[in-house]
């Protein structure tokens, strides 16, 4: 059970970082919009400020140049020494913690979307760090109500992604789409889900205050790898009757894969989980198929308005 939050101050530092993987063209193409016209990050009580995360790895329409940089944000990583030829996203890394954090100090910005696609079946997903942020759940709440697709909570509980240099942070998965491609529909989601939390923030700042509520969300309960052969090459496919069912219920004994042979490969654990990530084509260099989930319905405190500056 979370417990409610201290009345802290209004949010007055928010920012919106797009292309923390360069070839997720929403968050890419969005940021570069509102770096050139930032009227639509305006609320009445603070103006959000757009960073695009990996500018080389956008400019080449890839994932990373060196290492992924939403896994980059430790403390080994943003405190080491990174000399000019180093691993590029570590020096984005330290780069952005001096920009919007430092991370975890009082300086920090107060809270950051982050903006990212899936080429898997995922609609829109909100990446929290845990049940126990109430201020980023009662962003998820809000987000929910206001969405025009489904909009699951995942809680990854860490603390190495991008948002995770604020005081407070959500990321915004939005999909299907390509890597490298930019899909109107998709985008235009993506848009939406960040005026509504953006909106949720400024009635916050002027004094609303929000009741608490119950939400359904999903933990990580581990992943599962395609069939290859000992030398890692591929010996399947995700099973047509998997293929685009993320967040859908996966029992003991339903097919996960299929063989190029023809033969299927059922699900062997002991109790149904949600699987997400279905097929995401960054996780094939993971070892990832689909990451399993279980569902949980958590009772969030209410969140009261905000105290004086």
């Amino acid at each position: 059970m979370s417990s409610a939050p201290p009345r802290g101050p209004p949010l007055s530092r928010v920012a919106v970082t797009g292309g923390t993987h360069g070839n997720e063209l929403s968050g890419v193409c969005l940021v570069k919009h509102w770096l050139r016209d930032p009227s639509g990050l305006q609320r009445r009580t603070f103006a959000a400020t757009p960073v695009l995360a990996n500018p080389e790895a956008a400019e080449r329409c890839v994932r990373y140049i060196n290492q992924d940089l939403n896994r980059s944000f430790t403390a080994a990583v943003l405190t080491s020494e990174a000399p000019p030829d180093g691993p590029y996203e570590v020096r984005r890394a330290q780069a952005i913690d001096q920009l919007l954090g430092p991370k975890g100090s009082a300086r920090a910005f107060d809270f950051i979307f982050d903006l990212h696609n899936t080429t898997s079946n995922m609609a829109a997903c909100l990446i929290a760090s845990s049940e126990e942020n109430v201020f980023a759940m009662h962003v998820c709440g809000y987000l929910q109500k206001h969405s025009r697709v489904p909009c699951r909570v995942y809680l990854h509980g860490g603390d190495i992604f991008v948002s995770s240099v604020s005081k407070n942070g959500l990321g915004l998965e939005v999909g299907p789409q390509p890597h490298g491609v930019l899909r109107a529909d998709i985008t235009s989601q993506m848009r939406s889900l960040l005026a509504h939390g953006l909106d949720f923030i400024d009635l916050f700042n002027q004094g609303t205050s929000f009741p608490a509520f119950d939400i359904v969300a999903y933990k990580t309960a581990g992943s599962v790898d395609f069939p290859r052969a000992p030398g890692g090459e591929l010996l399947g496919f995700v099973h047509p009757k998997l293929q685009d069912k993320d967040f859908l219920p996966l029992k003991p004994g339903d097919p996960i894969f299929q063989l190029f042979s023809g033969e299927e490969i059922f699900y062997e654990g002991d109790a149904t989980v949600y699987p997400i990530f279905i097929n995401e084509a960054a996780y094939y260099e993971k070892g990832t198929a689909f990451i399993k989930m279980e569902k949980h319905t958590f009772s969030i405190p209410a969140l009261e308005a905000p105290g004086p500056s």
